[in-house]
């Protein structure tokens, strides 16, 4: 519980600082206030979600999930309401979507960044039970589930038990709470692929999930499950490989008393009988070996204390939300804003302790010498959360940083993710805030990966080549949106943003020919970008524009990457004035971006995660999150305050159930976007220190920083009526900019806002105040 006690120090620390001059935050604390079900449904205004779902699915959920968790850990005690093997219920393997009515079971780490797939799956039966993937299900009460950081409950109302899940940093531990029955069952299995199961004594159930290239079980892919209750009969199971009579379970794959099995879903059954009101605990580690899950478990979970697992479990929340402490704003606003900035906690997860066995990116049992952290999901979190990161938590970026670098060294390159590179993001953003680091070491590989065409950069010798990717209409796929394809436009984008994040990052280590050479590069967003049509378009090997093409079409992966041609236009946020230019100027800049947020999107394909609509633009995705606010460099910032506001107030918990989300939140990325938004500013792009100012939901915002100094964030004259700045002060000075650079508050600081019912057009709209781009902004 290191990280805890710090965490309760910074708490401490801005408890004393608030008291001390600028007021204690009133009412309910964060931790009280988050709600981990935030995210786990879909919106449900047709307007605001587009054309999706295609016919036959539902509608995208932010994918989040309401399990039991420490900040960043890769244990999570978790709900399952989704079979995902038998549904089709997203893009990834959600483990839980709101709506659903029944549970089929629980995990406890051993999972992947999506719990659908975690090992093992534990569940309560009362009466009659079915090997899985055919798994029984309870009905549960919805009125009574709760969910808070640290804790999950849940009335399995079908069957009479309750359900209760916590978690320490590496072990879960579930509490059942069964009726008086002689028929009380845990059935425990190896979802999916499944492994080996072995039953130990009548306490104890171990096993090993079978090994997967992809490493699902960050946390260790052999796991100890330990009961408080004695079996009084157990045995095992596996799916069927055929069955009898075509029926795929045959009763030879139900073993009484049998101790060990192997294969797809296998597991094991334990049978109790219970007294009304009895309790049965399970408690379940993972690890590189059994040893290691063992030792795991002694270290974090000796006993059955679950009441006081779940204590320092908030405890640990506590300290970690309460660096943010708001007032002011609705209720239900203070509750979005702690429970989306709770969602930013789910990545990179933390793999081993210091001086802890983990198996490495090779599969390789090491010794952590660090922290080690998994990897970082660059296009995803990259975009945002990491400077939410490096604004709260730099000693855990240190650790991130570092982990990068191991796997890089035994990868050989860097990790990346999707189409583009974007790991300089974390490093020179890093470096900009003041984190130590080596980053002359992460230098070399982020290097190899941006020169070396066997390295993860997909088409980087005809990047290299010609400064741009071609495309091609996917053969057979006549009609968007275009499942294959090389996404050629979007790479070339992402290529050129991360090629100027690192002639800066060259420059900055005194490397100057490598500066030069990718400042060259980073302008080659202009070789696909289509003057004739006034947007970025795909061209084919000879260099001959594609067509037909419609830019509102959200083309998955043809020219694009799972967005349309209006929303891949703004992805050049290191040179927003050469954008304009290409654009006509600066009043041409200004009205394509009006057109983006109000023409009517009503494309012919669908994409099933854009959703969260205004105009074009998509809040559900990542490719153009950062567009509401580019008006900064337009000079009309107060076109990004209304859209903030609106964006906020109707794409984040406006459906019945008020924890819908749109599209994906992508482990923290979604949720960032709100929780720094609702604050009143935003890293438009995350490799600068430069953050574009908003409209804040708060009265007060007191934000401690890592280093414990504290931003505070006033607005006077606040409400949902007055959602615009009509002048601004940093430091008692006045400020005239509609952006701020980290050096101005990293020390601390005092942003005060005076806000309005209507804009006020004078303010940040001088040309000498637009914020810093590549190319300068055309008057």
């Amino acid at each position: 519980m290191r990280r805890a006690t710090r965490w309760a120090g910074a708490v401490a620390l801005a408890t004393l600082t608030a008291s001390g001059g600028h007021g204690q935050q009133a009412g309910p604390s964060g931790v009280d206030l988050a709600d981990p079900r935030v995210g786990t449904a879909p919106l449900d205004r047709p307007e605001l979600i587009g054309n999706a779902p295609p016919p036959g699915e539902p509608t995208y959920s932010g994918i989040t999930s309401p399990g039991a968790r420490l900040p960043h850990s890769a244990v999570e005690a978790a709900p399952v309401n989704v079979n995902v093997p038998l549904s089709y219920p997203t893009g990834v393997a959600t483990p839980y979507y709101y709506s659903n009515p029944t549970m089929i079971g629980f995990t406890a780490g051993g999972g992947p960044t999506y719990g659908g797939r975690a090992q093992p799956f534990v569940m309560p039966v009362v009466g009659d039970w079915t090997v899985p993937p055919a798994s029984t299900q309870a009905y549960y009460d919805k009125a009574k589930e709760v969910a808070s950081p640290g804790y999950y409950a849940a009335d399995l109302t079908s069957i009479g038990v309750r359900a209760e899940l916590t978690a320490t940093r590496a072990t879960g531990l579930m509490r059942f709470t069964f009726p008086a029955t002689e028929r009380a069952h845990l059935i425990l299995n190896l979802n999916r692929r499944g492994g080996a199961i072995e039953v130990v004594n009548d306490r104890t159930v171990r096993g090993a999930a079978t090994a997967n290239d992809d490493h699902d079980a960050r946390d260790g892919r052999y796991f100890v499950a330990i009961f408080s209750k004695p079996f009084k009969r157990f045995g095992t199971f596996r799916k069927a490989a055929g069955g009898g009579q075509g029926y795929g379970i045959g009763g030879s794959d139900v073993l009484p008393d049998a101790r060990t099995i192997e294969g797809g879903f296998a597991g094991a059954y334990a049978d109790f009988t219970t007294r009304a009101g009895e309790q049965v605990l399970v408690k379940i580690a993972h690890g590189a070996s059994y040893a290691d899950a063992e030792a795991r478990l002694r270290a974090e979970s000796p006993g059955w204390d679950f009441d006081g697992m779940r204590g320092a479990a908030r405890a640990a929340w506590s300290g970690l939300l309460d660096r943010v402490q708001v007032s002011g704003g609705s209720e239900k606003q203070r509750r979005l804003f702690y429970s989306t900035l709770f969602q930013s906690f789910a990545s990179p997860r933390l793999i081993a302790r210091k001086g802890e066995r983990f198996a490495d990116s090779n599969g390789k049992v090491q010794t952590a010498t660090h922290d080690r952290y998994g990897p970082v999901p660059f296009w995803d979190t990259g975009r945002n959360q990491i400077v939410l990161l490096e604004l709260l938590e730099p000693q855990v970026v240190q650790d991130i940083m570092a982990s990068e670098l191991d796997m890089a060294r035994e990868r050989g390159f860097m990790n990346t993710s999707f189409h583009g590179d974007n790991a300089v993001f974390l490093y020179l953003g890093a470096m900009r805030r003041g984190i130590p680091f080596d980053y002359a070491a992460a230098y070399g590989y982020m290097r190899k990966n941006a020169t070396d065409p066997a390295g993860p950069r997909g088409y980087l010798a005809e990047y290299m080549r010609r400064g741009w990717i071609s495309d091609e209409v996917p053969a057979g796929n006549p009609s968007p949106p275009y499942a294959g394809g090389k996404a050629g436009a979007a790479t070339t984008l992402e290529y050129a943003w991360d090629d100027h994040a690192m002639a800066e990052l060259a420059e900055r280590l005194g490397r100057r020919d490598d500066a030069a050479m990718f400042r060259r590069r980073a302008a080659n967003w202009r070789n696909v970008f289509d003057k004739r049509t006034g947007f970025v378009r795909g061209r084919t090997e000879d260099g001959k524009w594609i067509a037909p093409f419609d830019p509102q079409e959200p083309y998955y992966n043809f020219m694009m990457k799972e967005a349309s041609g209006w929303s891949t236009l703004w992805l050049v946020p290191h040179d927003v004035g050469g954008l304009a230019g290409a654009l006509g100027g600066r009043a041409a800049f200004n009205a394509k971006l009006d057109r983006f947020f109000a023409t009517p999107y009503t494309p012919k394909g669908i994409c099933r995660d854009c959703t969260g609509m205004v105009g074009q633009y998509v809040q559900g995705n990542q490719p153009d999150q950062h567009a509401p606010f580019l008006y900064a460099w337009g000079g009309q910032p107060w076109k990004t305050q209304a859209l903030a506001r609106r964006i906020l107030d109707r794409l984040y918990g406006s459906d019945a159930s008020g924890f819908g989300y749109p599209g994906m939140d992508d482990q923290g990325a979604t949720s960032s976007w709100y929780a720094l938004t609702a604050l009143g500013f935003y890293p438009v792009d995350p490799s600068s220190d430069v953050y574009m100012l908003a409209s804040p939901v708060f009265d007060r915002a007191a934000v401690t920083l890592g280093n414990g100094k504290v931003l505070e964030i006033v607005a006077t004259n606040n409400g949902a009526a007055n959602p615009y700045i009509q002048s601004a002060t940093l430091n008692g000075r006045p400020w005239t900019k509609a952006w701020f650079r980290h050096d101005d508050v990293k020390d601390g600081a005092r942003l005060e806002l005076v806000m309005g019912p209507t804009p006020n057009k004078a303010w940040g709209s001088a040309p000498a105040d637009a914020p810093p781009t590549l190319t300068p902004m055309p008057r």
